[in-house]
């Protein structure tokens, strides 16, 4: 590309990803959707406790800091002119929720992710409460089961045990929000006047807002005892929500003045990106965990085989809002990060794929990552991650093959789900995400669901969803979504290799192998105390 061309680009749209394991700034072409610069930084997980997973806001707004300054350093060098960025979206890990102090700007405790297992006899005192433990009493507002997964119980186990948090409440000095909140308000001036707001898509995982009426849901907040003045405004996920603020940690001043005009959680934005704007599109997401969402269109559909009701968008103020069904799965690229991370077995992801691709069989051995418990299709927190199936034959390459082949497993039970709840099976999947690069899980995943895997050749999906939203939002106008102006994508098609007999068979054996995880842990310790 020559210094005028890029310079004459027109319109840009920049959009902040902030996912579970890292922090990127993109930055895309309105008109073309081609991707120009980005970066990344990698983000720190804690885990204090078995079970705890924690995140300091502070290093994620940081690391979005960083993200923005260095994407814009590149571009200098590119010789794109940063002054063409005309709105930014935001996208982010769902139902990590933080509370902070809105009179200091300061988090009043760490972000609790989405992953964390610590409210596990937090749900279990809310069941008690309701008439036949029903774990879905609320499935008919929320959409969601009771499940240590969602926002509200995570936020009812800070109120019993943060004093700081208890305080900053009777004061009201408190805020809450999902990680997109805590970045807009930060983003919009954070103490000095910040937006404190959050989109559709990611109230709905919140499990206290009401997916038909679109508004926080009263009954809900009384049930999980959360006083609604710390609750964000809820917004569209297209519309100007505030301008970015000059910091002084962004040394050029890049993007002061420039709207946030886009916010979707990162699965929706993912759902976004790939186009699935017709009811019965789907896509399937691989990052730290796996979700797979079929959008129905202007009617939220009910499962009946464990998946669970999300809103998929609402594109604009005026506009109605989109459902879709979700199967959800914790653990997918985690379970590699974790081989790398808690067994040694390798250095890099890479590697991971280099030894499954070594052997390329399990060898009959069967891995479980159900380091979170179970999630879609079966809600069942007892569940631990398990390893079977081990000969003395089996080694380092054959458990980084299982490893794969969970997170393929995993995702042909959700489809399943999708299949039965929708009644037309997918002839084709869509799918995006990190783990996508990796082309050993990509054929895996073919052979095991018996159907063609399709991946675009630009992978930053969920990214590109967030700049679509934002450049489409009123007073901005740079990015047009009629079906007839989006930009056609070139794929990469991953044809099914196996005959279905051999899939059905190792599929049945995951299934067994899933049996024997189930029940292994109590919120109870040896001397009946909570843990």
């Amino acid at each position: 590309m020559a210094a005028s061309e890029r310079t004459a680009l027109g319109p840009l749209v920049g959009a902040i990803d902030q996912g579970t394991s890292s922090t990127r700034f993109l930055v895309f072409n309105a008109k073309t959707a081609e991707l120009l610069s980005h970066h990344q930084v990698e983000i720190k997980q804690e885990f204090p406790r078995e079970g705890w997973v924690e995140q300091d806001p502070k290093e994620i707004l940081n690391s979005v800091y960083e993200c923005v300054e260095k994407t814009c350093e590149k571009m200098k060098q590119l010789n794109i002119n940063i002054a063409n960025i005309r709105a930014i979206g935001v996208t982010n890990q769902r139902e990590t929720t933080v509370v902070w102090d809105k009179t200091t700007g300061e988090p009043l405790y760490n972000a609790i992710v989405w992953l964390d297992l610590r409210t596990q006899s937090t749900v279990e005192r809310l069941l008690k409460r309701i008439p036949g433990k029903n774990k879905t009493f609320s499935k008919f507002k929320t959409g969601l089961p009771l499940s240590t997964y969602f926002s509200a119980v995570k936020l009812r186990w800070l109120l019993d045990n943060v004093e700081e948090i208890r305080k900053a409440v009777e004061d009201r000095r408190a805020m809450f929000g999902t990680i997109d909140s805590w970045l807009i308000w930060s983003l919009t001036g954070g103490k000095n006047g910040g937006i404190h707001c959050t989109d559709v898509t990611n109230a709905s995982r919140t499990m206290l807002f009401n997916i038909h009426s679109l508004e926080w849901d009263p009954e809900l907040c009384k049930f999980f005892d959360i006083p609604m003045e710390i609750l964000p405004n809820v917004r569209s996920s297209s519309e100007v929500y505030g301008l970015m603020v000059c910091f002084s940690v962004l040394k050029s001043g890049a993007l002061t003045g420039v709207p946030i005009s886009g916010c979707l959680g990162d699965q929706s934005a993912a759902l976004v990106g790939q186009m699935c704007f017709r009811d019965g599109q789907a896509k399937n997401t691989y990052g730290t965990g796996c979700f797979l969402l079929c959008n129905t269109g202007q009617k939220s559909v009910f499962s009946e085989h464990g998946l669970i009701t999300t809103i998929a968008y609402k594109m604009g103020r005026d506009k109605p809002a989109f459902y879709a069904l979700e199967g959800s799965v914790a653990i997918a690229g985690a379970v590699v990060r974790w081989l790398r991370d808690n067994l040694g077995i390798a250095k890099t992801s890479q590697e991971v794929e280099k030894l499954a691709a070594d052997v390329g069989t399990s060898y009959g051995c069967y891995f479980v990552p159900a380091f979170s418990g179970l999630y879609a299709p079966y809600w069942e927190p007892s569940a631990r991650g398990i390893i079977c199936g081990l000969t003395q034959f089996t080694n380092k390459s054959h458990i980084a093959f299982a490893a794969l082949e969970a997170v393929c497993f995993q995702t042909r039970e959700i489809l399943d789900a999708m299949n039965k709840d929708c009644g037309i099976p997918l002839s084709q999947l869509q799918v995006d995400g990190g783990m996508t690069n990796n082309k050993i899980l990509m054929q895996l995943q073919s052979d095991i669901l018996c159907i063609p895997v399709v991946k675009p050749s630009m992978p930053e999906t969920t990214a590109l969803g967030a700049a679509m939203a934002a450049g489409a939002a009123e007073g901005v106008g740079v990015w047009s979504l009629n079906p007839g102006d989006l930009t056609a994508v070139t794929c990469e098609r991953f044809e099914p290799q196996i005959n279905p007999e051999e899939s059905e068979y190792r599929y049945a054996r995951w299934k067994k192998a899933v049996m024997k995880s189930m029940g292994w842990e109590t919120s109870e310790s040896p001397n009946g105390k909570p843990k």
